[in-house]
């Protein structure tokens, strides 16, 4: 059960000092006093009676008896700190939490050193830092929930963390619960429920800054912080070193600077587009002008045309007056003609009159005479109607005398029915067992179930008899198509793909299937694809492939990538199956050398030349495996004069008769540091032609001709099996028959018995139905009597109506002799008047012209008068116009009092002449310019408000950068002297200063080094160093900040892997001087006090800095030790001993000592 003890180890023997020195190794460490030696020994005995209680190993979670003094002095160089600062770790308790089930860590206030094995639970110290203290699992590049930190089998996890207090006041402790189920978490502080935001309050009041890079590096984040942008490394330095103020400064100053780029930008856009629109003005003055003389007379010819009913309205009133004069004249004629021929006309008059009297008698008459037609058709209809009615009666009496007779004759029928019934039922049907005839049809149907039932079995079997020849016949054709194959190449190449991969050879036969699936092509194995161009180079060609090379698949889209891996490794979960992705040609692969050069080193050519296969398969062995273009080929051995020139020349890799050769260089160590591997040329057993292997060939022809005979006898017993079925088929037919021959027996009989037992129903129905017609018969007298009577009434009104008829016919015949003798007098009286007309025709022709000469000058009158006053309207709303248009009120004021309408019209055909002599031009460009001029004092007045807009951010932008800057410089000059300081004890070099630019937002951390004595200092990335020089660069540079964080603590998790032991063992030298406070490293303060405003403030105060922890699984021997160092041993897992007190650190601690000194003694 997983648990932890923390050693307190108080110092380390000379003899120990002496063995890092024997080794070469600068450790730093101080000679101690043989007092103080010997008083260590009383300290440190074998038996443990005058040391602390030992700390055994305990399954619950142990307390140690660690450091917990907050009232203790400043330490002193030399001697270990024993008081925590504010904020940093002082206990961390866990319970169910990753690999622990209950566990306590008592850190130190200085250097922590966490080890133990990998999987132990060191990261998982490092894991509760961060959660207990609010932040989220993000920030350690693991899990992405924090339920996942809940340790297996438990349901909720407790994280508690007491950190040091301020002076005077008590630790905080903050407790963390992480609920599995819901993914929920709940903090509290001292004991009060508080929440995540208030935790991170309280945190980051102590200035930690878990989200700090270069405060917090957890394992999985140090490629994350390796990856760092140099920008984004100052923005973590100063968050980490700086204050709160210069980190607004340098927000405020990239805020200002992008705001000041953005005002500058537009300046220059204004600026150029008003020099622009200012070139365009000047260059339209002249036809502007020209443009504005032309709109005047333009303006002008509008006015007039305006103005035209003004003239119109006076010419059209002498026209009204002219015509109300011909009016009154022509009245005065009419008048006097009219009274000359007044006596002639008077007779015509009454004559006229005497007409029209006659023929209103004549169309009253007409109307008697309809009248009495239409009384004499409604008689004539009415009696229609008594004859139709008369006429239905009578056909109403012969249908009664046929049904009477119908009637009689049914009678008749049913009375023999009802006795041949009644005979029927004195006559009983033969009686049957039904039971019997059931039992019969039910054995006939049982027979028939069996003969189908052993038809169905025999069916079966001839279904698992054709199966079995199926699948032999599948066989067979297997066999045969796998006997061909031996005996071609491609089959040779299938062979050969399937003996080596039969996983990539299932593969490749589905991706032949299925090529429609894909965007591209899929291509097979080299294997399949390719071949080798001469023979005699298949060795040296196979010997520069791998197995994986030749069997690998190549896609020419990651869409086809991702359905080719899709469907081979997840649906049909295939193993050795690789792929490979080929998106270009050959055309992006070149040799590093000429064939000239290559010819000078003994080699013939590259592999890719003699390699025959489709350009994407070729690619892909140049980019991956292989790379055919860079490998050298040739059928002779490489002498020792060609291997020292190819070691200088930039070929890596090449083939010869019987090696082939691959050179590494490591280029950063200098020309030197090369290393060759040699392997043997092996025999070619892929691109290769075989014999036909004949026992696999007479395998498969044995394989067939069995397969073939075992075919011929399941045909035999299918066939047996068919005539069995037929002769079960033809039986089943005989008894089904049997049984339909008992059926229609049976049913038969059923319908005899089951019409007799009807008969009395029957009866009955049939005796109801004689009664019915009986009764039909004696109403036959009563019905005819009612009808002779009906008919008898018609008659009788028949005769009446017929008399009125008579009556109407003599009032009709009165009416038209009526009617007809004024017709006669009407035309007496037309033709009277006729004759009176035709002699007074001229006279009235006279008069009539006259009146129509009135009316047209009346008309023609009253058309004058009329557009009169439609003008006098135009005019007086053009009158009104002007009260509210100057520009018209004048126009018209000025217009000529006694102008007429040609001289108006004349004015205007005139000014449009003028118009028409002048260049029409652009329309627009009058109020293009005016726009245009309006724009360019809206630009002139916005470039003064930019001018002193810039002008203020310029000056705010030098205010804060000279409050910002120097305290930068100082700041990373610090850091760049500590820097330098802890490169120069490992004989290196190194600087850290800022890259300034323009742009706030692009200033940047860069951090130079220099590793070997003969190269300058060069900037450090991931090109020019090595991965241990980059991880030994890292841990100096968060060193260098050590001294000057306002963190109360720093985490560092494996920041040691990739380092050889010799720097490994210097950057842990230098860790402890620095951590421990005994650097030896002296920094002069300038006179502004800042040193003294942090020592006054707490957060600074000692060359050893904050609280730091050092996470590593592995630990070289002999490496420094000094006071105020605290060493984690973290023990746990399945193997530890149910005894826990056996595992003692402190008791191993002492057993080493003892041993060390009775070496010593012994020595001496």
């Amino acid at each position: 059960m997983p648990s932890t003890v923390m050693p307190q180890r108080r110092g380390r023997e000379q003899e120990q000092d002496s063995e890092d020195t024997d080794e070469g190794t600068p450790t730093g460490g101080s000679t101690h006093q043989s007092k103080s030696r010997s008083s260590k020994r009383s300290r440190l005995n074998l038996n443990g009676d005058a040391s602390p209680p030992r700390s055994p190993l305990r399954p619950e979670g142990f307390q140690s008896g660690g450091n917990r003094n907050r009232a203790g002095k400043a330490p002193q160089k030399g001697s270990a700190p024993s008081k925590h600062q504010p904020g940093s770790i002082v206990r961390v308790k866990l319970a169910n939490f990753v690999t622990y089930t209950a566990v306590e860590f008592f850190p130190g206030p200085s250097l922590n050193m966490v080890i133990g094995p990998n999987g132990t639970g060191k990261s998982t110290l490092v894991c509760a830092i961060c959660l207990g203290l609010g932040w989220g699992p993000q920030h350690l590049g693991r899990a992405k929930e924090v339920s996942e930190f809940v340790k297996h089998g438990s349901q909720d996890a407790t994280i508690e963390i007491e950190l040091a207090g301020r002076p005077g006041k008590r630790n905080p402790v903050i407790r963390c619960n992480i609920k599995r189920e819901g993914n929920k978490t709940s903090y509290d502080i001292n004991g009060t429920p508080s929440n995540k935001k208030k935790v991170v309050e309280l945190a980051r009041s102590f200035s930690i800054q878990i989200d700090n890079l270069c405060q917090f590096l957890p394992q999985d984040k140090v490629v994350e912080f390796a990856a760092m942008t140099p920008v984004e490394l100052l923005r973590s330095t100063q968050r980490a070193v700086a204050s709160q103020e210069m980190l607004d400064w340098h927000e405020s100053l990239k805020d200002l600077r992008s705001k000041q780029r953005t005002v500058q930008a537009q300046k220059a856009s204004d600026t150029e587009t008003l020099a622009n629109l200012e070139g365009r003005q000047r260059m339209q003055e002249a036809d502007v002008e020209r443009m504005r003389e032309r709109e005047q007379i333009k303006e002008r010819v509008r006015l007039l045309e305006i103005a035209r009913p003004f003239p119109e309205y006076r010419a059209i009133r002498l026209k009204y007056a002219e015509a109300k004069e011909r009016r009154i004249e022509a009245a005065r004629q009419l008048q006097r003609l009219e009274q000359e021929v007044e006596p002639t006309l008077r007779a015509v008059n009454t004559k006229q009159i005497y007409r029209d009297r006659i023929q209103h008698v004549v169309d009253e008459r007409k109307r008697l005479v309809e009248k009495a037609e239409r009384k004499a058709q409604d008689h004539s209809s009415k009696i229609k109607r008594i004859d139709d009615g008369i006429k239905e009666l009578e056909n109403e009496k012969e249908s009664e005398r046929k049904g009477a007779k119908n009637n009689r004759q049914e009678a008749i029928r049913l009375e023999g029915v009802v006795k041949g019934l009644k005979v029927q039922m004195e006559q009983q049907p033969p009686e049957f067992d039904i039971g019997e005839y059931n039992e019969r049809i039910r054995e006939k149907a049982r027979e028939g179930g069996r003969y189908s039932d052993e038809a169905s079995e025999l069916n079966k079997a001839m279904q698992g008899l054709n199966n079995q020849g199926m699948e032999r016949n599948t066989r067979i054709q297997q066999a045969e198509h796998e006997l061909e194959d031996l005996e071609s190449k491609a089959g040779q190449q299938n062979n050969k793909l399937k003996n080596e991969s039969k996983d990539s050879a299932v593969a490749w036969e589905w991706i032949q299937k299925n090529q429609d699936k894909f965007e591209k092509r899929v291509y097979g194995p080299p294997l399949i694809e390719c071949s080798v161009k001469d023979p005699k180079y298949v060795d040296v060609i196979e010997a520069a492939f791998s197995k994986t090379d030749f069997i690998c698949f190549t896609v020419q889209s990651r869409a086809d990538f991702n359905t080719l891996h899709k469907k081979l490794h997840g649906e049909m979960r295939l193993s050795e199956i690789n792929i490979r992705t080929m998106t270009g040609g050959l055309d992006n692969f070149r040799p590093p050398v000429s064939q000239q050069e290559l010819a000078r080193y003994g080699l013939e050519g590259w592999a890719l030349d003699y390699v025959d296969g489709p350009e994407p398969v070729l690619a892909m062995l140049c980019a991956d495996g292989p790379r055919l273009q860079q490998t050298a080929v040739a059928i002779q051995d490489t002498t020792p004069q060609q291997y020292e020139m190819l070691q200088n020349s930039s070929i890596a890799c090449w083939v010869s008769r019987k090696h082939i050769y691959k050179i590494n260089r490591r280029r950063e160590y200098g020309p030197g540091a090369t290393s060759t591997t040699v392997r043997d040329v092996r025999k070619a057993r892929w691109w290769t032609e075989q014999p036909v292997d004949m026992n696999a060939k007479r395998a498969l022809q044995e394989n067939i001709a069995g397969w073939k005979e075992e075919v011929d006898a399941l045909q035999d017993q299918f066939a047996g099996m068919r005539a069995q079925i037929t002769e079960l088929k033809r039986r089943k037919l005989d008894v089904d028959k049997e049984k339909k021959i008992l059926e229609d027996e049976k049913d038969e009989k059923q319908r005899t018995v089951k019409a007799f037992n009807a008969l009395p129903t029957r009866l009955a129905g049939q005796e109801e139905k004689l009664a019915n017609f009986q009764s039909l018969i004696d109403g036959f007298r009563e019905r005819t009597q009612v009808l002779d009577h009906k008919h008898d009434e018609l008659t009788l009104g028949k005769g009446q109506i017929a008399l009125d008829y008579a009556n109407t016919v003599e009032i009709v015949r009165k009416a038209h002799d009526d009617f007809y003798e004024a017709e006669l007098m009407l035309i007496e009286a037309n033709s009277d008047f006729e004759v009176l007309t035709e002699r007074n025709s001229t006279i009235k022709n006279d008069l009539e012209t006259k009146r129509k000469e009135v009316d047209e000058i009346t008309k023609a009158s009253e058309r004058v008068s009329s557009l009169a006053r439609k003008l006098m309207k135009k005019c007086r709303a053009l009158i009104a116009e002007g009260d509210t248009d100057p520009i018209k009120k004048v126009f018209f004021a000025e217009l000529p009092e006694h102008q007429t309408l040609e001289e108006h019209d004349l004015e205007i055909e005139t000014e449009k002449a003028r118009l028409e002599l002048m260049h029409e031009g652009n329309g627009g460009i009058i109020r293009e310019f005016e726009k245009r001029q309006q724009s360019i004092d809206l630009l002139k007045a916005r470039l003064l408000e930019v001018d002193a807009g810039l002008e203020e951010l310029n000056s705010t932008i030098t205010e804060i950068r000279s409050k910002w800057e120097p305290q930068l410089d100082k700041l990373v000059k610090r850091i760049s002297d500590s820097f330098a300081y802890n490169m120069k004890q490992i004989n290196c070099a190194g600087e850290v200063s800022v890259y300034k630019d323009e742009d706030f937002d692009q200033w940047a951390i860069q951090i130079q080094v220099k590793f070997r004595e003969n190269e300058p200092l060069t900037i450090l990335d991931s090109h020019r160093q090595s991965g241990g020089e980059r991880a030994v660069s890292t841990i100096f540079y968060l060193m260098s900040l050590q001294s000057l964080t306002r963190s109360p603590f720093r985490v560092v998790d494996e920041i040691n892997q990739g380092m050889d032991p010799r720097n490994e063992r210097l950057v842990h030298a230098r860790m402890v001087s620095i951590a421990t406070g005994n650097d030896e490293q002296v920094f002069t303060e300038d006179d502004d006090g800042d040193e003294a405003e942090d020592e006054e403030n707490g957060e600074s105060g000692k060359v050893g800095g904050s609280q730091y922890f050092l996470i590593t699984p592995k630990l070289l021997h002999g490496l420094r030790y000094e006071r105020g160092m605290r060493v984690l041993c973290i023990a746990s897992g399945e193997y530890m001993p149910k005894d826990q007190s056996v595992v003692d650190f402190r008791a191993c601690v002492e057993i080493r000592r003892g041993l060390v000194h009775r070496g010593v003694t012994a020595a001496g």
